[in-house]
């Protein structure tokens, strides 16, 4: 049973920063590409960033400001926030390979809402920034 658990969401003034995590059990970890999308209120899901065979891309809007890292050891696939903008509030989903829907076959942007189609998905966590 897949679980991915995503963690340290919160409120942040403009130009903070957050680090988030997710943990992951049930697949075998070192061997998933991963990645973190983030939907806004009204906003399509958008590609934050993503691993390909181990390589790390990052959506437009965020590079630069956002970092993702992995540790295989705890199984956690962290993503580091800084600067953070108004623009920058959302859900963060953490995802991870399904055999037969690897990460990154998602698209960079798509109107359905995250967590709800193609690889296996976290719950969220809410980010805000005032």
């Amino acid at each position: 049973h897949v679980q991915l658990v995503e963690s340290g969401g919160g409120s942040v003034q403009a130009g903070g920063s957050l680090r988030l995590s997710c943990t992951a059990s049930g697949f075998t970890f070192d061997d998933s590409d991963m990645g973190w999308y983030r939907q806004g209120t009204g906003s399509e899901c958008e590609m934050v960033s993503h691993t390909i065979r181990g390589q790390i891309y990052y959506g437009d809007a965020v590079k630069g400001q956002f970092s993702m890292s992995r540790d295989n050891d705890k199984k956690t696939v962290f993503l580091q926030m800084n600067s953070l903008k108004l623009e920058d509030t959302a859900v963060y989903y953490c995802a991870a390979d399904r055999p037969d829907v690897p990460v990154w076959h998602l698209p960079t942007k798509f109107n359905t809402a995250c967590g709800t189609w193609g690889p296996n998905w976290g719950h969220g966590t809410q980010v805000t920034v005032s």
